[in-house]
């Protein structure tokens, strides 16, 4: 057991089956680590989850969404618009920071970043896809 204190946003950390919880270092959001990380933890299939912290300093360019379950977004710090793609339509969840929401399973999804700051995603990962914004 390591009882050593990390870093979230360069470690992050994969809640898996059996109430789990692994620190994997190094975190780089190349297709070559995440690649390895769901090679790692595929055995947890939609189950896993992925915990990190990572900067909200700009508006993002894409849109995401996660077909293996809901995902939880903390805003730690700044003023960020989450915006759902909700059959068509765009729902605006404003969030400032210690506020929290949840990104349902399967919707689009993005944010412009009114404020810099950082945020807290618990993440199904598995199978999350991308497209331009």
């Amino acid at each position: 057991m390591n009882d050593a204190g990390f870093d979230l946003t360069s470690t992050i950390v994969h809640l898996g089956l059996g109430a789990t919880a692994v620190p994997v270092p190094d975190l780089a959001w190349t297709p070559e680590w995440l690649g390895a990380y769901g090679e790692r933890f595929a055995s947890d299939g939609d189950d896993g989850r992925l915990v990190c912290i990572t900067p909200q300093d700009a508006t993002w360019r894409t849109w995401e969404r996660h077909p293996a379950g809901e995902e939880l977004v903390v805003l730690l710090g700044g003023r960020v618009d989450i915006i759902q793609d909700l059959d068509g339509e765009h729902h605006v969840v404003e969030l400032r920071a210690g506020q929290a929401m949840i990104n349902p399973r399967g919707v689009w999804h993005t944010a412009d970043v009114h404020e810099p700051g950082q945020g807290l995603f618990v993440t199904p990962g598995r199978g999350t896809e991308h497209r331009s914004r």
